[in-house]
């Protein structure tokens, strides 16, 4: 029996869940406590496409429902997001009971192709949030950037489109110039473009930030110092209003010197406060081959830090850099493993006064990973 007969029901039953007892008052008193964690079943099929590869989350204010990316690259089917209901509260994650999915949508109404078809016209999925003003869908990609300048590998740039709930496009924001890919060193890093986006609370604004820091903005973290990374916010015709520079944490252990992998970290979800602009959590991911990964969330904000727009090297000036403090690092968290974390959202407020704050890991479709909900209580 596949989902295609009884989406939610099928779901429910095959969706591995776990819920904590309600916390103790002791517990009650951290600023940030684990509600309850789900796997969802690896490679599960739902209307014939593959659940895997989530790596954007955001909760739907017009049905209480979530909706998820996918960053499938049209390899496995064409790109694609998933809304679902996931059952949160006070005592844990009840269940993840997918409920649609829809392919995005060029502009001509064409799915986008796999990369193997070498037009120029692939994308890859990262981030998705829900428009406050109306509930469509904003989605971000991280477009191309070749392995070899020299090479023929397509350039594709990054984006961010919105679409329709059910995936037909509708328009792209202008993005600003120094997150164009090029084929000099400048620009984004392969791989470390642009994942993060969230609105402000009333949806008049939109802010990005690019997973790793810029070529000319300085070296990637190790173990003995961090990096910048670029966060951007834009009017919603694109107007870019400000920029800061971000501060990303070292590297937390040494890479094992004979994996063929390199460390891989930055920032993959970004989510305004909803009582104070200009306050943000920043989503900080890492891989380290040996290690495995590290996942902290941060509060970081913008007042006081130096707006770098037209500051075409963040290594070359003295800046002032968004002040962040830590709110949790998910290896303090009785969880059944920590993963490859990648989306973040608000979910419903809890009789404490306390605010959901709900993730998800990306599987990358592969044995060793998982897709992994995550409900945290935020006080």
């Amino acid at each position: 029996m596949t989902s295609s007969f009884a989406p939610a029901f099928v779901a429910a039953l095959m969706t591995a869940t776990t819920a904590l007892t309600p916390a103790t008052a002791e517990a009650a008193e951290q600023p940030v406590r684990l509600l309850g964690e789900a796997i969802i079943p690896h490679k599960m099929d739902y209307e014939g496409t593959t659940v895997g590869g989530l790596s954007g989350i955001d909760r739907d204010p017009c049905t209480g429902e979530y909706v998820m990316i996918s960053d499938d690259r049209s390899y496995q089917q064409p790109a694609r997001f998933y809304t679902a209901a996931i059952d949160v509260d006070a005592a844990g994650v009840h269940g993840v009971d997918i409920s649609g999915t829809h392919a995005l949508r060029q502009p001509d109404g064409a799915t986008y192709p796999s990369p193997t078809a070498k037009d120029g016209k692939a994308v890859d999925p990262e981030e998705i949030r829900v428009d406050p003003w109306n509930c469509q869908y904003w989605w971000s990609q991280e477009g191309n950037r070749p392995k070899d300048l020299a090479s023929d590998e397509p350039l594709i740039q990054p984006s961010i489109q919105a679409s329709t709930r059910h995936g037909g496009y509708l328009r792209s924001l202008p993005l600003p110039a120094d997150y164009t890919i090029t084929r000099d060193e400048q620009g984004p890093r392969r791989n470390l473009v642009l994942e993060a986006i969230t609105f402000d609370r009333g949806g008049a604004t939109l802010t990005s930030a690019v997973e790793g820091p810029l070529v000319q903005d300085g070296e990637e973290p190790t173990t003995e110092q961090g990096a910048l990374t670029r966060v951007t916010t834009q009017s919603r015709s694109g107007e870019v209003l400000a920029q800061y520079a971000y501060p990303l944490d070292p590297l937390f252990a040494e890479a094992d010197p004979t994996s063929p992998w390199s460390p891989d970290t930055g920032v993959p979800a970004i989510l305004a406060d909803p009582d104070e602009p200009g306050r943000y959590l920043v989503l900080e991911r890492t891989y380290v081959p040996g290690a495995g990964f590290g996942v902290k969330i941060f509060t970081a904000d913008v007042r006081g830090a130096t707006d770098t727009r037209g500051t075409r090297s963040l290594a070359t000036v003295g800046i002032q850099p968004m002040h962040k403090e830590p709110l949790v690092d998910l290896a303090d968290l009785p969880l059944s493993t920590v993963d490859n974390v990648e989306g973040m959202t608000w979910g419903p407020d809890l009789p404490s006064g306390e605010r959901t704050l709900v993730l998800v890991s990306d599987d990358n479709f592969a044995e060793e990973e998982v897709s992994q909900v995550i409900a945290l209580a935020v006080g």
